[in-house]
């Protein structure tokens, strides 16, 4: 790997606070992975259903459907402590844990994983606002890669840590080491140096500002596509998720040989995020997200073959695939919002690209238990292939030009009505011509006089009804 490739991801890395950040990332996503993954293993052993299993997912993703009025909450005040205070209090919810042991207290679990999922909402803007005015902008690209990197890294341990734990020690056992990550990120997130300015109040009221997020996403032409093509993959990969203990089931192994999975694809996450930055720079938002797209299309069918070798490959080439879009679209966000919208803009984000998520999850735990999972997955690849598809087609992002808003005279003029279009006593009157046309051959105009120029008299006029956009018209 070359210098110039390998330079940006070193000045990420050597940066404090930055660091700071991405071990605050390491360390609450560690805790994280285990939890995700030991919930849907402990309702399984306690219920013997892959519906409510799945239901796990779906109470983590639900609250990103109120994205918009979370992240209001990261624009309302200093971001570092309001991660600091996120941690504190996901660590001391997650000890009511320990004291699921039957079917009748998965409530208590829903719950706290509903509570687990509005918190991150909130962190996720709230770091995404910070991180904007930490890092270059050049460098966010490496960052977010770096970041998804740390996060995706933990399915290469944590799964099978929290599988292990909850061997040994059941569910509880897990929840209190998630408690302890959080509470290590808020201390890293306390040593934080960079110092922010208390944002001011909004003068329109909570409402408006709220939705000043929705407005700026919708209606900008880069990262509206973007959004737009990563909520269609979502929507898919909640699907697929929610099928994943049906694969396990058609493999013959366990529940708990899911974590093998998770592992497996958090290794192909570890190299997306990696090399995301590079790909960023040389292929562009749109087709890095598009190619990344096409490549989970294709692991999500091949998923419907009954085999370990190639649920092995397709997991990985999912945890390559996925991330993506996501990576393209964030940083889009990060780099095309200002900074006092940055976190209404991120949580509206995340709602457009994880509440189909939600959607996919929940009409996943319907189907696993009406249909077979292979004939899902292999409609799932032809979905996410269209994605891509579209999400790459040229012009897609390319603005019409402005309409001619003058309609050209239908014939030439006579002589004397070309001599009064400037005369030498018009008071703007400079010696030149005050029409000028358009184009990279344009002639220097030849000076105003008495009798007009006999050769091509028409010109100048004609191009006076034309736009700059309209220089070539067809």
């Amino acid at each position: 790997m070359t210098t110039k490739t390998t330079w940006p991801l070193v000045r990420v890395l050597r940066d404090r606070d930055a660091g700071l950040c991405l071990s605050g990332v390491v360390v609450s996503g560690f805790g994280t992975s285990a939890l995700w993954l030991a919930s849907g293993v402990w309702v399984k052993d306690l219920t013997g259903s892959d519906g409510l299993a799945a239901l796990c997912m779906l109470a983590l993703w639900l609250p990103t459907l109120a994205g918009p009025l979370l992240g209001t909450l990261a624009d309302r005040g200093r971001r570092k402590p309001l991660l600091i205070g996120v941690n504190v209090l996901l660590g001391a919810l997650l000890l009511s844990l320990v004291g699921v042991d039957g079917p009748g207290d998965l409530w208590l679990l829903y719950g706290v994983l509903f509570v687990y999922g509005a918190a991150g909402v909130v962190h996720d803007a709230a770091e995404s606002a910070l991180v904007a005015t930490a890092v270059d902008r050049s460098l966010l690209g490496d960052f977010n890669g770096l970041r998804m990197t740390a996060t995706e890294s933990m399915k290469l341990l944590a799964p099978l840590a929290g599988a292990g734990l909850y061997a040994a020690y059941g569910g509880a056992g897990v929840a209190l080491l998630d408690a302890a990550t959080f509470v290590l990120a808020a201390g890293l997130y306390a040593a934080l140096r960079g110092r922010e300015d208390k944002p001011a109040r909004p003068r329109d009221g909570h409402r408006r500002g709220t939705s000043e997020g929705v407005r700026h996403l919708w209606a900008h032409p880069v990262l509206r596509p973007l959004v737009l093509a990563g909520g269609a993959t979502m929507l898919c990969a909640g699907l697929n998720g929610a099928l994943v203990y049906a694969v396990v089931d058609g493999l013959g192994h366990s529940p708990a040989y899911a974590g093998v999975l998770y592992a497996v694809q958090g290794a192909g996450s570890v190299a997306a995020g990696l090399l995301s930055g590079v790909a960023l720079r040389r292929l562009g938002a749109r087709r890095f997200g598009a190619y990344g797209i096409a490549l989970l299309a294709l692991a999500v069918a091949l998923r419907a073959v009954p085999s370990d070798p190639v649920a092995l490959v397709c997991s990985a080439a999912i945890g390559a695939g996925l991330p993506a879009v996501l990576i393209a679209a964030l940083t889009s966000v990060q780099r095309e919002t200002p900074g006092e919208l940055l976190g209404r803009v991120t949580a509206t984000a995340h709602t457009l690209l994880y509440a189909p998520n939600v959607a996919g999850l929940a009409a996943g735990a319907a189907l696993v238990e009406l249909v077979g999972h292979r004939p899902v997955l292999v409609a799932l690849g032809a979905t996410l292939l269209m994605t891509a598809t579209a999400l790459c087609a040229p012009g897609r992002n390319r603005r019409r030009p402005a309409p001619i808003t003058a309609t050209p005279p239908p014939q030439r003029p006579a002589k004397a009505e070309r001599t009064a279009l400037v005369t030498p006593d018009d008071p703007a009157h400079d010696g030149y011509s005050a029409v000028r046309a358009p184009g990279r051959n344009r002639r220097r105009p030849a000076p105003i006089t008495a009798t007009p120029p006999p050769q091509r008299p028409a010109r100048a006029e004609r191009t006076v009804s034309r736009s700059s956009s309209d220089a070539s018209p067809a």
